[in-house]
C-alpha cells in the first residue's frame, strides 16, 4: 500500500468486472491492467512497485502505464481536497477498467460524474445481475443468522429498503449489523423485525460535499494542465504540436517614440483649432 491518502483511486461508475474487461489491450497491457484493476484503493501503483510483482522490468512498465493512459484506462494528476483548511495538492492516480475518452476525464476532473451515453448505460443494464445487490444481501441473512431467513417473496419486497441505505453510503457490513444485532428470542416475524429496522435505523441523507478540486498531468512530461489539453493523457508539446506564436511585445524605445508621435500630432492639431 502506498503513503495514507496517496496511491491507486478507482474512477467512478465503472462496469462490472468481466473477463473480457481488456481484450482490447495488447498482452502485456492487459496483463498490467488486470493486476492493477484488482488491487484495493491506496495501492502503491509506482513503476518500482509493480516491478517488484510483476515480470516486466521498469522500462517496460512505464510504457505500459503510458499506454493504459492513451487508451483512457488510467489519469495521473493531482487533487486538493476541499474543506481540509491545507494547501497541500495530493498525487493521485485514478484507474478504470472501462476505458474512457478525454471528454468523460475533463468532465471528471471539473467534479462532475459523467453520465454515460443511452448504449452504455442499456449495455450495462443488459450485463447487471437478475438479483440486486440489496437482494442478495437479504438472501444470504438466513446463512449466518438462521432466526433472519426469508422466503424470496420478502426478499423482493424488503430490497428497496435496503438499496435507499445504500444510497445513503451505508456498505453491506452496516447494514447487517443493523439488522442482526441484539435480535429478541425467539423471532416470530422476521420480515417485520426487518421492515421495522430498515425504516427506524435508517441513516441521514449525506450532506452535500464540494468536490475535490482535480488537475491533470501529462503522461510523458508530467507537466500540469487541463483535463482538455491533455489528449490521450499527453500535452501538445510532447505530441509534437507547435504552440501557437503570440505578437511579442515593442520595446520601450518604440512605445516612447510612438507615444511622442501621438502628443506631436495633437498638439498640431490643436494648434490648427486656435488659428
Amino acid at each position: 500500500m502506498a503513503n495514507p491518502g496517496y496511491g491507486k483511486r478507482d474512477a467512478p461508475d465503472q462496469r462490472p468486472r468481466t473477463n473480457h474487461d481488456f481484450a482490447h489491450l495488447p498482452p502485456r497491457e492487459a496483463a498490467v491492467a488486470a493486476y492493477i484493476d484488482r488491487l484495493p484503493s491506496g495501492a502503491d501503483v509506482s513503476v518500482k512497485t509493480l516491478a517488484k510483482h510483476l515480470p516486466y522490468g521498469q522500462c517496460a512498465l512505464r510504457t505500459a502505464l503510458n499506454n493504459l493512459q492513451r487508451a483512457g484506462h488510467l489519469r495521473r494528476g493531482r487533487e486538493h481536497l476541499t474543506g481540509t483548511g491545507s494547501q497541500l495538492w495530493i498525487t493521485r492516480t485514478w484507474f478504470t477498467r472501462t476505458a474512457r475518452g478525454d471528454d468523460w476525464w475533463a468532465t471528471f476532473t471539473r467534479g462532475d460524474v459523467p453520465q454515460e451515453s443511452p448504449a452504455e448505460a442499456q449495455d450495462e443494464q443488459s450485463r447487471r445481475p437478475t438479483r440486486s445487490r440489496a437482494f442478495i444481501l437479504l438472501a444470504a441473512l438466513g446463512r449466518s443468522t438462521p432466526a433472519l431467513s426469508l422466503p424470496e417473496a420478502d426478499c423482493a419486497s424488503l430490497a428497496p429498503l435496503v438499496a435507499e441505505w445504500f444510497e445513503r453510503g451505508a456498505n453491506e457490513e452496516s447494514v447487517r449489523h443493523a439488522l442482526t444485532a441484539g435480535l429478541p428470542t425467539p423471532v416470530h416475524h422476521p420480515a417485520a423485525l426487518i421492515r421495522r429496522r430498515l425504516t427506524t435505523k435508517l441513516p441521514p441523507e449525506p450532506t452535500a460535499v464540494r468536490p475535490p478540486l482535480r488537475m491533470l498531468e501529462c503522461a510523458k512530461c508530467g507537466v500540469p494542465g487541463r483535463a482538455e489539453a491533455l489528449a490521450g493523457g499527453v500535452c501538445g508539446t510532447c505530441r509534437g504540436e507547435t504552440p501557437p506564436r503570440t505578437a511579442s511585445p515593442l520595446p520601450a524605445s518604440a512605445v516612447h517614440s510612438r507615444a511622442a508621435g501621438i502628443r506631436a500630432e495633437m498638439s498640431r492639431r490643436r494648434e490648427r483649432q486656435h488659428v
